[in-house]
């Protein structure tokens, strides 16, 4: 009879427990869904005419949260310990760079797997962005765990309660992503839009073909082969300018930096890896006139007819000038969703 009895008063207990647990759950779900839910809005990047697909991360989808958390860290000094930001180095008036600073532009990355001027880091979006947030701001997250704005934006963003350099990065790459510039006369050039003037004109067909042969490292329309050469600015080599080598240790890697994007470039002075070109006419004549050979050197650059430059006319050289202004996206440079606002 005792056994009996216990055994009624476990299952009745057992029922109890069921409903107090039911009942709990459903609370729970009703008070508090931001605890384990992250509605985010999907951010659609439509990608140019005849550009190349985006590698985009499945585990880092492009959220209109996610950029906007990208884009108030990409400005602010909280995510370095020096009271740095990446918005004082990369200028929106300058192409995302800063004029007087070889800082690389930050445009179209959504597109690259090399990055900073040696490629001392290769991957995806977020592989830059954890160097960033690691090795080159030091970010310290506890300042961003103790501002409420930002644990709010992380929330909606990711549904995190603690904020970790990943997420940091993550955002960060989000908004990288979202930098598209694909808007400049050039571009609309090729859409039908405008038309050249007769000097641009000049330039593009100097551009494009062997005579000033600038197309087969900077090829439309990235204007960027995302590869590492030697364009003979130097002849010999030290630690300073040493360039991929610094990374790989192949002696066939010295003197070689990232070919860097040409859009905006109007606007991105000073030039080269070191910023020894001021002006885009400088530039023009280090092709045309200043190449120092090396064992490095890239053939590009001393192929037959190129063993002593490109010999161009003054008009020459002032219609490539001309051409590469053409590359300059107003629209890109004037977006707010861009800017600091």
């Amino acid at each position: 009879m005792y056994f009996q009895l216990t055994k009624r008063t476990v299952s009745i207990l057992m029922v109890l427990v069921s409903v107090v647990m039911f009942f709990y759950a459903c609370k729970k779900d009703i008070t508090a869904p931001q605890t384990t839910d992250c509605k985010t809005t999907p951010y659609i990047i439509t990608v140019p005419k005849g550009f190349p697909a985006i590698a985009f991360n499945p585990h880092n989808p492009m959220t209109v949260e996610g950029i906007e958390l990208g884009r108030k860290l990409y400005y602010d000094t909280i995510i370095s310990n020096d009271g740095r930001a990446c918005g004082q180095c990369h200028s929106q008036s300058s192409g995302f760079t800063t004029y007087q600073s070889n800082a690389l532009v930050h445009a179209n990355l959504a597109w690259a797997t090399n990055f900073l001027w040696n490629g001392e880091v290769s991957g995806s979006m977020e592989d830059i962005m954890m160097f960033e947030v690691g090795k080159f701001f030091n970010t310290n997250v506890s300042k961003l765990n103790g501002n409420e704005s930002y644990k709010t934006l992380f929330k909606k963003a990711y549904g995190v309660d603690s904020i970790t350099r990943k997420d940091v990065a993550f955002s960060l790459a989000q908004f990288f992503r979202a930098l598209v510039s694909a808007d400049s006369k050039f571009d609309k050039f090729t859409r039908g839009e405008v038309s050249l003037t007769q000097s641009e004109m000049n330039g593009y067909l100097l551009f494009n073909t062997e005579r000033g042969d600038c197309f087969h490292c900077h090829s439309t329309p990235l204007f960027t082969d995302n590869t590492f050469r030697n364009i003979g600015l130097d002849s010999v080599f030290t630690t300073v300018n040493s360039g991929r080598y610094k990374i790989t240790h192949d002696p066939q890697d010295k003197g070689k930096f990232k070919v860097p994007t040409l859009r905006n470039i109007e606007l991105s002075a000073p030039y080269m890896h070191d910023g020894r070109f001021k002006t885009l006419e400088e530039v023009v004549e280090h092709y045309n006139s200043g190449v120092k050979l090396s064992e490095t050197i890239d053939p590009i650059m001393t192929k037959a007819g190129k063993e002593y430059g490109l010999k161009l006319t003054v008009q020459e050289k002032t219609d490539l000038v001309n051409f590469l202004k053409t590359f300059t996206d107003y629209t890109f440079i004037s977006n707010k969703a861009f800017s600091k606002q």
